[in-house]
C-alpha cells in the first residue's frame, strides 16, 4: 500500500462488470472511490451496494480534477475518444490505467494525446464473467486471475510499480509485463480464439434441445458463448491480424485431426492426444 500513500482517491470510467468490481475492492480496502457513467441506475446501484463514494453522469473539471488514479474501464474506441475529449480536466501528476482488452491499437494513440504531465501505465485484467453490468460485480473474480502490465518507453518506473500495487491489492495471483505487441498476440490465442471457437460451436448447430442431452464437456466449452456483441465485435476488429494468425494455426490443428480421423491414422491422433494432456497439465499446476 506505500506506493499509493499519494493516490488515495480513485475515478472509475465505466461501471460495467470490471470497473464496478475495481470500485468494490478498492471501496473495501478504505480508497475513496468515484465513478462516471452512461446511466444513473448504474450508479444508484453502486451507492447503495457501497461499491463508490460518489458519482457523476456527466463528465466536468469540478469532478474529474479530483482524483489521483484514473482506471478507464471502457470500450478501446470509447477510452480514446474520451481521452481526445477531456484530458484537460486531469489533475495534474495523475496516472492513468485501463482494463482494455487490445493494446497496439490503443497504447501508442492515448500515450501521444496526453499531456506530459499524466501518466498513461496501460494494465489488463485476465479476469471476467459470462455475465455484464455492474449488478455482476464481485471483486472475487481478481482471486486466481492474472494481470497483464504493458508499458512502453513512455513510462516511468515509478508508474509501472504503482500499477503493479495496484494488482497486488486487488488480489490478482499473478501479475506479468508484456509489451503491447507480446500482449496482443498472447490475449488473440488465449482469450479471442476461445470466444471464436465457443460462438462457433453455438452456431453450427441448433442447441435448443441438446441441452437435454449434453454433459459437462460441451457446457465447459461453450461457457463463454455468452457474449456481448458489441464490445467483442470491437475486440476482434481491433486485434483482427493477430486473431487471425492464431485462428489460421488452429485450423491447422483442427485440420490434422480431421485428416487422421478420415485416414484412420490412429497414430496421429493418439499423438495429439498426449501432447495435449500433457500441455494441459501446466495450467492445473
Amino acid at each position: 500500500m506505500t506506493g499509493f500513500i499519494n493516490y488515495q482517491k480513485v475515478l472509475i470510467v465505466g461501471l460495467g462488470l470490471i470497473g464496478g468490481s475495481y470500485a468494490q475492492k478498492l471501496s473495501l480496502l478504505g480508497f475513496e472511490v468515484g465513478a462516471l457513467a452512461r446511466r444513473q441506475e448504474t450508479l444508484d446501484y453502486a451507492l447503495q451496494h457501497g461499491l463508490i463514494a460518489h458519482g457523476r453522469t456527466d463528465v466536468t473539471r469540478e469532478y474529474v480534477s479530483q482524483f489521483d488514479l484514473i482506471v478507464f474501464a471502457l470500450y478501446p474506441r470509447t477510452f480514446v475518444d474520451w481521452i481526445r475529449k477531456y484530458q484537460d480536466y486531469l489533475k495534474p501528476g495523475a496516472v492513468v490505467t485501463d482494463v482494455t482488452g487490445v493494446k497496439r491499437s490503443v497504447v501508442p494513440v492515448v500515450q501521444e494525446l496526453l499531456r506530459p504531465d499524466v501518466e498513461f501505465v496501460p494494465a489488463h485484467p485476465m479476469a471476467g464473467r459470462e455475465v455484464c453490468g455492474v449488478e455482476n460485480s464481485d471483486a472475487r473474480i481478481f482471486a486466481n486471475a492474472n494481470f497483464i502490465i504493458t508499458p512502453t518507453e513512455r513510462n516511468t518506473p515509478e508508474g509501472i510499480e504503482l500499477i503493479r500495487t495496484l494488482g497486488c491489492i486487488l488480489g490478482f495471483r499473478h501479475i506479468a509485463v508484456l509489451s503491447p505487441e507480446e500482449h496482443d498476440e498472447m490475449i488473440g490465442f488465449l482469450s479471442q480464439l476461445t470466444h471464436c471457437i465457443a460462438v462457433s460451436l453455438m452456431t453450427c448447430k441448433d442447441s435448443e434441445k441438446l441441452v437435454e442431452y449434453t454433459g459437462d464437456s460441451f457446457r465447459d466449452l461453450t461457457r463463454i458463448a455468452r457474449i456481448n456483441e458489441e464490445m467483442w465485435t470491437e475486440l476482434f476488429m481491433e486485434n483482427r491480424d493477430e486473431l487471425l494468425s492464431q485462428m489460421d494455426l488452429f485450423l491447422a490443428q483442427f485440420s490434422r485431426m480431421r485428416e487422421a480421423l478420415a485416414a484412420g491414422d490412429t497414430d496421429t491422433m493418439k499423438e495429439m492426444m498426449r501432447l495435449s494432456t500433457q500441455r494441459r497439465a501446466y495450467f492445473d499446476k
